[in-house]
């Protein structure tokens, strides 16, 4: 008996020794220097390569030093919101596996383009500052991005880069200066939360292409000065909730608007379709719409015509969405657009 005692003795004692060990890891991995009232960092006490949270926020720090981030290479979340900061450091390049960065309400003007680097980040905040531009390669690289939230500030535009965002699941743009959306949205086809409301005089009209994003289920266009929704909208079959007051809209008129998402884009499927039989020969956007729609990309239903080059398709049940031979995916990024796959150039090819 006392030989079993002492076993169970040691094991309590090496089971709390686990236990502290984890507790000062955890500690080493997190530093939380949130709420300090601090207007420069101290000299950090722990081992920058074992810190992989680090909490800043809530100070009145004008920078971070180049030097620090440049060995936080371990570094998975950044949070420095609610501080006096300028600018970033262009050594936050060097943060290869950071996952989540948010700098919002802050007094940012521009992001250094190293943030490209930043591969593994999945979620950006830069709400609240006075960014005027993003850089203009942020969606060549950061393809792991699925959320970016950057309303509230000054942008104009959005970089062209951005339908290469293919991860992107949500994008607020709210409350800003856009006056235009950028070409190629339809690459974005995990999408599903846009908003780009608040823009108000400066957002005149909406691109096509929003009518292509196979995963959107809430979009908020509301505030702006749009006078028609593209027809395209009505293709949107998982769409849940459209915001569009404060626009002097005139398609929809305001007696379907009121009526909810449902008759918005039932009404706006019924223009789409009127418009190409009025046309006889469909434009150009409306005879792209009516392939993919051939082509049960926004069914998923059964094909039972032929692939594409006369190559017979199998019958399968297809998801959400029907991808096109590989153009849509990342390796082919920008090839799905309407003006590629559909020019009079191809159309002797792609016979669907």
């Amino acid at each position: 008996m006392p030989g079993e005692m002492r076993m169970e003795a040691r094991k309590r004692a090496q089971v709390e020794k686990d236990k502290t060990q984890k507790v000062e890891k955890d500690k080493a991995q997190k530093l939380d220097l949130s709420g300090m009232s601090l207007n420069s960092l101290p000299n950090p006490t722990t081992q920058l390569l074992c810190i992989t949270k680090l909490d800043l926020s809530n100070n009145n720090l004008e920078s971070i030093p180049e030097s620090l981030t440049a060995r936080l290479l371990n570094l998975e979340v950044l949070d420095v919101h609610s501080n006096q900061l300028k600018m970033l450091p262009n050594s936050i390049g060097c943060l290869m596996k950071l996952k989540v960065l948010n700098v919002s309400s802050n007094l940012i003007v521009s992001l250094p383009n190293t943030i490209e680097n930043c591969r593994a980040l999945e979620e950006l905040n830069a709400t609240f500052n006075k960014l005027t531009r993003l850089p203009d390669t942020i969606g060549y690289e950061l393809t792991n991005l699925r959320t970016l939230s950057v309303n509230s500030n000054k942008l104009a535009f959005l970089p062209s880069s951005t339908s290469h965002l293919t991860s992107l699941r949500s994008l607020d743009a709210r409350l800003n200066c856009l006056s235009s959306l950028p070409d190629g949205l339809e690459n974005l086809i995990r999408l599903q939360s846009l908003d780009l409301s608040q823009n108000f005089h400066h957002l005149c009209s909406l691109p096509f292409s929003l009518g292509l994003l196979v995963s959107l289920t809430d979009l908020d266009v509301g505030y702006n000065n749009l006078t028609a929704l593209p027809n395209s909208l009505g293709c949107l079959t998982k769409l849940r909730t459209l915001h569009v007051e404060g626009n002097p809209l005139v398609s929809p008129p305001m007696d379907v608007v009121t009526q909810g998402v449902d008759a918005m884009r039932e009404y706006l499927s019924a223009r789409m379709n009127e418009t190409g039989k009025k046309d006889g020969h469909a434009s150009t956007k409306t005879s792209f719409i009516g392939k993919l729609v051939k082509c049960t990309t926004f069914t998923g239903r059964r094909i039972s015509n032929g692939g594409l080059n006369g190559e017979r398709d199998e019958g399968l049940l297809l998801p959400d969405h029907r991808l096109l031979k590989g153009f849509a995916t990342p390796k082919h990024v920008g090839t799905f657009s309407p003006r590629r796959l559909f020019s009079s150039r191809r159309s002797r090819s792609l016979k669907l």
